[in-house]
Order: structure tokens, then C-alpha cells, then sequence
């Protein structure tokens, strides 16, 4: 039985560190997207790991056939976790670009100007110092 054949796309793997306790954070992402998608995702995996790692890919067919893995989410590059609206866009934009989200899709250009103003202060502020996936807070 070949695995590839298992797989079924649009698939959204979570991969979530345990000692972190990330493991109902990924559960509720994988909940969200459910009831979001339905239908329209093939597969959500939830795939436990350790050094503090929180990671999220889509593997998806793009409009030429062709299979696509995207990177739509990494806790230490892109700092902390998504908010679920933004990663429920992030979703929409690769496997159903047309499909209106409702509510949560219809942001303000003034909101959006504000976050990035705010995130703009936040790097003037010093930060302390970064702890490694060794450091997890979480794990000791």
C-alpha cells in the first residue's frame, strides 16, 4: 500500500510540540478549519513533536495538477501563533481563493494599518532575551 495514495488533499499537517502542551491549540486550529472547510479539506493531521516546534503546511493541488506543499504557518519565524481568522485566509487563498469567509474576511484597511504600526513599536521596544527550543518554558 503506498502512502501517497492514503493522502488525501487538501491536506493540513500540525505538527505541535508535546512538552510544550501545544496539543489542544493544534486540536482547536484542526476544529476550526473543520468547521470552516468541511468537505473542501481532504485531511488534517496533528503530529506531535518536541523542542518546541509549532508548525503548520498545506499540501494541495494547484490549478495546474501539480502538488504543493506550503510552509502556512511557523511559530518562530513567524512569531508566536496565528490568529484563527488569518490562518483560516491563509488556507482560503491556496485551495479556494473564491470563498468568502464571512465576517472575519472583511478586515478594515484602518485595523490592518493599525497592527502594522503596533508591530512597527513593538521591534523599537528591546526585547528580552530569546530563549532556544532548549529553553522551552513549558518543558522543564
Amino acid at each position: 500500500m503506498d502512502s501517497q495514495q492514503d493522502i488525501k488533499l487538501p491536506r493540513v499537517a500540525i505538527t505541535f510540540c508535546t512538552q510544550c502542551r501545544w496539543m489542544l491549540r493544534a486540536a482547536y486550529y484542526a476544529q476550526e478549519l473543520l468547521s470552516t472547510f468541511g468537505t473542501e479539506i481532504g485531511e488534517i493531521a496533528l503530529l506531535p513533536s518536541t523542542g518546541g516546534i509549532f508548525t503548520i503546511y498545506l499540501t494541495y493541488q494547484d490549478a495546474s495538477s501539480t502538488t504543493q506543499s506550503v510552509a502556512i504557518w511557523d511559530r518562530k519565524t513567524d512569531g508566536g501563533f496565528p490568529e484563527t481568522k488569518v490562518l483560516k485566509q491563509k488556507i482560503r487563498d491556496f485551495i479556494q481563493p473564491e470563498k468568502n469567509l464571512g465576517h472575519s474576511d472583511t478586515a478594515s484597511r484602518k485595523a490592518a494599518s493599525d497592527a502594522a504600526q503596533k508591530k512597527t513599536e513593538a521591534k523599537d521596544v528591546a526585547e528580552p532575551e530569546k530563549k532556544t527550543a532548549d529553553d522551552c518554558q513549558d518543558c522543564q
